[in-house]
């Protein structure tokens, strides 16, 4: 069931995505989203997903998970689509079904929202897959670190936000041994009125959080046992290394940016 979503999944890799600094990435990505967000042609976003194929062959990932990453989003990407073609009610109308009219707009409207969240998806999940947990918190935490100033605590919340992606498969693998058990013991998931749906619901959620409350409780423990005192003082194993590829990575990016917005109407 939930065998499909790879964001939080890392592959290790020799490629020249794997090889480049988690800061550069991050920062690569984050320019990327503005420029998706940014785009309104269909020129614009043909380029775009050229520039993303592009990059996902430097990444030298199968391209089976890639596709199953976008599973997960297609019923909300369907269901966005069908919500913009059905009320968004500019240009002409190409279909009149009953009360409802499907506009040329609406149709453009949703196709250009699927294409944001399929890109966006495309990106998130190639960055998880191509950058170790370790090397994600090191590069959240220098990123944090000059709101230190003010009194955040940057390497608590970048250790937070990587274990946080880190389990997500973790506790999807937990939701379907639970799922599998539940069916087993006669439990049924997706027949039934809304209230045994929902009492069926309840046996599935009460388990996942007492396991998950427990992974939390035994991690907690772990890193307590081994000394962990937060980021002050800390030491790395690996430091992070910003070489040149890593700036004409992200200054590509940003001239694949401007000449985009040249385009945009």
């Amino acid at each position: 069931m939930f065998e499909n979503v790879v964001i939080g999944q890392y592959l290790p890799g020799r490629s020249i995505l794997h090889s480049m600094d988690a800061r550069a990435k991050l920062i690569a990505v984050f320019l990327f989203i503005i420029i998706i967000f940014l785009m309104n042609t269909w020129a614009g976003y043909g380029l775009l997903w050229a520039g993303a194929f592009c990059i996902y062959f430097m990444s030298g990932i199968p391209f089976h998970y890639i596709r199953k990453g976008m599973y997960p989003i297609m019923l909300l990407i369907l269901f966005t689509f069908i919500l913009h073609a059905l009320f968004t009610k500019e240009g002409d109308v190409l279909v009149s079904l009953g009360v409802f009219e499907i506009y040329k707009g609406g149709v453009e409207q949703g196709l250009f929202i699927a294409f944001r969240l399929l890109l966006l998806v495309f990106i998130t999940s190639l960055l998880t897959l191509t950058t170790s947990p370790i090397d994600l918190t090191d590069a959240l935490e220098q990123f944090f670190t000059p709101f230190k100033r003010i009194g955040l605590p940057a390497h608590e919340i970048a250790l937070m936000m990587s274990i946080a992606i880190r389990f997500i498969p973790t506790l999807l693998q937990e939701t379907e041994k639970i799922v599998k058990a539940q069916t087993a013991r006669g439990a049924d998931f997706s027949k039934g009125s809304l209230k045994e749906r929902s009492q069926a619901f309840v046996a599935l959620l009460v388990p996942l959080f007492v396991r998950a409350f427990k992974r939390a409780e035994d991690l907690a423990f772990a890193m307590e046992s081994r000394g962990y005192n937060g980021g002050e003082g800390r030491t790395k194993l690996r430091e992070l290394i910003w070489r040149t590829r890593d700036t004409a990575a992200c200054v590509l990016i940003v001239i694949f940016g401007i000449c985009l917005m040249m385009i945009r109407s």
